[in-house]
């Protein structure tokens, strides 16, 4: 199944990291290619984004299900296609590196089925290690900006 993780480190401590990852509100439009998401309860979502797949750019429609929340360090899920032959699942984890760092860790599987599944899985396993990187990273980016206007404050 193709997929893709990625690490970094934030100068946040794990208790704000949590309270930004419990809301996916808070992430869910820091992914490429974001249209939008609609909550229909604490634990099941759809997310529509745009996708390239080669030279067609394609709305694709996920419905999310979160497994399991494990405060305050790691949020498993599951997706399905809505809209396409799409499958899959994956994690946000953090790890307390001290009192005021935090390493995440994204990962996400996906795999598409039926006709055009070969073609998909080709690029989704070029493309996946791409998107969570970006994906982790504009989490990071938003996690130290925020954290930075609390200690503003203070």
């Amino acid at each position: 199944m193709p997929s893709g993780m990625h690490q970094a480190e934030v100068n946040v401590p794990i208790s704000r990291v949590w309270n930004f990852v419990q809301n996916m509100d808070n992430w869910a439009p820091l992914i490429p290619g974001y249209i939008q998401h609609r909550k229909y309860t604490n634990r099941q979502s759809s997310w529509d984004f745009y996708s390239r797949i080669g030279f067609i750019k394609k709305r694709i429609s996920l419905m999310i299900t979160i497994k399991e929340w494990m405060e305050p360090t790691k949020v498993t899920f599951t997706l399905t296609g809505t809209n396409e032959k799409l499958s899959g699942g994956g994690y946000f984890h953090a790890e307390a590196i001290d009192k005021n760092n935090t390493r995440i860790t994204g990962f996400l599987e996906m795999t598409g089925s039926g006709a055009m599944g070969p073609m998909v899985n080709a690029w989704l396993k070029s493309q996946l290690p791409k998107v969570i990187e970006q994906m982790v990273t504009a989490i990071t980016v938003k996690l130290e900006e925020q954290n930075r206007n609390i200690i503003s404050k203070v």
